[in-house]
């Protein structure tokens, strides 16, 4: 199950506290340490693009099932692929903001699952309304990521190897799988 992005030094701490369990997938870098008195060899660790940790907790992979990951606009907007929800036109971050589809006003929660991303014009025309009393069509149902998809949409750039162990933890009916090409 991925658990979060590490960065090459954390990943080469684990490897050198023998920590790492099993690597695959493409060495996305080599970090030099120091180099030896005795021999000059310079010591090295190749960092993969994925590492399991040594241990297995069953109670961390049932807390992951149930997991609801933090709603920003930051992953919120990257879930809805910049595009308003409404227009189905495509923005940049400074000209979107979160819509709750049914108001706040109206007993709405700022939950994932009643939020989406919407333009500023559409979400200042729909105003403190749900979508059919403002006779506006949502292109998308919205939908709270799982923990792998929530990974995903922290990360800009992933490589082809991440990205085919974390959609193998995507939902069968994930958008991001239609996204990927999958």
């Amino acid at each position: 199950m991925p658990l979060e992005w590490l960065n090459s030094e954390q990943v080469a701490k684990l490897m050198a506290l023998d920590m790492v369990q099993y690597q695959f997938g493409a060495t996305i870098t080599r970090l030099h340490g120091g180099i030896n008195a005795l021999s000059g060899d310079q010591s090295y660790f190749d960092i993969p693009a994925i590492i399991g940790t040594k241990g297995y907790n069953n109670h961390i992979h049932k807390q992951l099932a149930q997991y609801i990951p933090p709603l920003n606009n930051q992953t919120l907007f990257k879930r809805d692929q910049n595009l308003c929800m409404y227009c189905g036109q495509v923005f940049h971050r400074h000209q979107l903001s979160r819509d709750h589809v049914t108001p706040v006003s109206q007993g709405g929660k700022d939950l994932w699952t009643n939020v989406v991303t919407a333009c500023k014009r559409c979400n200042n025309h729909k105003a403190d309304r749900t979508p059919l009393q403002a006779n506006m069509r949502l292109l998308a149902i919205p939908f709270a990521p799982n923990y792998a998809e929530y990974i995903f949409l922290q990360n800009k750039n992933i490589i082809a190897d991440q990205m085919n162990f974390l959609m193998n933890h995507f939902p069968k009916k994930s958008p991001f799988r239609k996204m990927m090409g999958q």
